[in-house]
């Protein structure tokens, strides 16, 4: 595995790798999964996916500061690049991309990705901008390591969405991969934030996993609506004292469009329920997607 800073020395790389997989395999396929490091076995799972599907595997570690608003975690997120390359090396990856900031964005960003409507709820309400600043470096990472298919975790289903429709929109050559949220045993969503929770936190962030399993029942009643499953959830989820719910959303999936109909879970078409609650000063999210 090596690990690469310069944007030029990564696409020299990637162009004689392709070029010498050719000659001895035919068609190469490249697979790519950015992430913001600190990773977790969620990581891990995605670029040992890429490994089992693509010849040549590609990860990035960049904390990008434009998904970052004013009084977020940019400063204090975790990083830690010598236990990432060990991971990343034991995952399977053959690349990994660790750029500066001055080197992604070597002068003030003039041009920036934005994708309309699908960014208008869920974090994107809460987080202005974020992801404009998503979809920007996403974008920019695509140019330079140009794969044949991108991983990304499914525990973040509206930036799915977002990437999946401007890859479209902008025709970018690129098959978006969705894999599934990893959890820990008991339950919670991996994330690189849960180092943030103290013991009672973490004890207390599992009714996010809780809520949304019970989730599945409720909806299986006859005369359950929206606004009733909503605030079912919410009334879960306040059960434990130490939630600061920031949103409990049903939307449709990848649409992200207000569920309606008198019967609204009746299977013809994705439900996304989705939650951000914070637990002290840590803001977890989690989601499930049913499909009947």
């Amino acid at each position: 595995m090596e690990a690469i800073v310069r944007i030029e020395e990564l696409r020299s790389k990637l162009k004689a790798a392709r070029r010498n997989k050719a000659n001895a395999e035919g068609e190469v396929r490249v697979g790519f999964m950015p992430t913001l490091g600190y990773m977790h076995e969620g990581h891990m799972s995605l670029i040992r996916q890429a490994r089992r599907e693509c010849d040549i595997v590609v990860v990035s570690i960049f904390v990008n500061p434009l998904q970052f608003g004013p009084t977020e975690d940019f400063d204090k997120y975790p990083r830690d690049n010598e236990r990432d390359l060990s991971l990343a090396e034991g995952a399977g990856a053959d690349y990994v991309f660790l750029p500066s900031v001055t080197e992604m964005y070597p002068a003030p960003t003039k041009t920036t990705v934005v994708v309309k409507e699908l960014t208008d709820t869920l974090c994107g309400a809460s987080r202005p901008g974020h992801f404009d600043g998503v979809a920007t470096v996403v974008t920019k990472l695509f140019n330079i390591v140009q794969p044949d298919r991108a991983y990304f975790g499914m525990k973040d289903a509206q930036q799915v969405a977002v990437i999946e429709q401007f890859t479209r929109d902008l025709n970018i050559p690129v098959q978006i991969v969705r894999c599934e949220t990893l959890r820990e045993p008991d339950g919670l969503a991996m994330s690189s934030r849960n180092v943030y929770l103290n013991e009672d936190e973490r004890k207390q962030a599992l009714v996010l996993s809780k809520s949304l399993s019970q989730a599945e029942s409720w909806m299986a009643e006859p005369d359950m609506t929206v606004g009733k499953l909503e605030l079912n959830i919410r009334r879960m989820i306040e059960s434990a004292p130490l939630a600061v719910i920031d949103y409990v959303t049903i939307l449709t999936y990848p649409g992200l469009e207000p569920v309606t109909g008198v019967q609204p879970f009746n299977g013809e078409q994705p439900i996304l329920v989705a939650l951000a609650v914070k637990f002290g000063k840590t803001r977890l999210i989690d989601n499930r997607i049913f499909f009947s």
